[in-house]
């Protein structure tokens, strides 16, 4: 019964989102159905089965006869908090969803649902700039949580110099920086994201330390020289084995003797039977890209066949990835 009814919850979650439910509530004294319903426009009815239901997971709490925001939903789930994730539930409402009730359709023809790369360059050409600019705002809350789990996990306190190839809005390096005080960091991404990162880097007033270089790293240029230790986080799932590969060998030509990558992931265990969260990613990665979730065992291979040595697996809790495999160049 959880297994089949597991999306009632999302769709409770998200459809609260929708309605803007928690940012209403947010510095409010709450709410009852019937008020609810009169500023929704809708009938009480399900007014009082929207409350209760997110009331029932954890999302509001009910004190006397009102219904308030729960800590978990005041701090995640009310628009314009610094860890606001409502750009990931609608990403996964508007995108991901309608992707995945064509799950069987992916598994029989190994392509992805969610976009036609008969049509479209990649998953993101085409999508609603308004969806994406709120998805990235949610990626940054994702990464930021995770970003500590893997400073925290992996000692980096040796590197000074820090390439985040793929680096999105620039939050592993902000963390990893007011982590290791000596560290500075370059963010590597497209033009669009990379100006996002910066975005974020000057309000978290580290613009001395971090920068951000706009790039491709599928394309014929080197990646930019100069670092002793380069992050790839959650960037090799989206791809085929073949592409992975390409991307680490690009790592090691711009990483000095004695630099390290570092590739974190969910990773999947190398027997194959979970964990879950990797498991079920990887199906993900089958409706939206040509990647999926790796093993330690595949990463260790094509680390140690780019000329890698000392190749090694950490891991650790975060909401994005639970490990990290770490290779140095000789």
């Amino acid at each position: 019964m959880q297994l089949t009814t597991g999306f009632w919850a999302f769709k409770t979650l998200a459809a609260a989102h929708e309605l803007d439910l928690f940012s209403r509530l947010s510095g409010t004294t709450g709410t009852t159905a019937p008020d609810l319903a009169e500023t929704l426009a809708i009938e009480e009815r399900p007014a009082d089965m929207l409350l209760t239901g997110c009331t029932a997971l954890g999302l509001l709490v009910k004190h006397d006869s009102r219904y308030r925001n729960s800590p978990i939903a005041e701090e995640f789930l009310v628009r314009g908090k610094p860890y606001y994730f409502g750009g990931w539930v609608q990403m996964l409402d508007q995108r991901l969803y309608p992707g995945w009730a064509r799950l069987t359709d992916a598994i029989r023809t190994n392509r992805p649902t969610t976009w036609n790369p008969d049509r479209q360059s990649s998953l993101f050409d085409g999508e609603d700039p308004r969806l994406l600019a709120v998805f990235w705002e949610a990626m940054h809350s994702l990464s930021t949580f995770t970003a500590r789990a893997l400073g925290r996990a992996v000692d980096l306190s040796g590197a000074r110099r820090l390439l985040d190839v793929g680096g999105g809005s620039a939050a592993y390096d902000i963390e990893l920086c007011r982590l290791y005080p000596d560290l500075t960091a370059t963010v590597y991404d497209l033009p669009k994201v990379a100006d996002i990162a910066a975005g974020k880097v000057e309000e978290a007033g580290l613009a001395d330390r971090i920068g951000t270089v706009a790039g491709d790293f599928f394309a014929g240029a080197a990646l930019p020289g100069g670092h002793d230790t380069i992050l790839l986080s959650m960037i090799l799932h989206d791809w085929a084995e073949d592409r992975c590969r390409g991307i680490l060998r690009k790592c090691w030509a711009a990483l000095p003797s004695g630099g390290q990558v570092v590739v974190a992931e969910l990773l999947v265990n190398d027997e194959r039977t979970g964990p879950p969260p990797a498991a079920l990613m990887s199906l993900n990665m089958l409706v939206e890209t040509e990647g999926r979730n790796y093993t330690p065992g595949e990463y260790t291979r094509w680390l140690r066949d780019a000329g890698y040595q000392d190749v090694r697996t950490v891991w650790f809790d975060g909401p994005g990835a639970n490990g990290a495999v770490i290779g140095t160049k000789p």
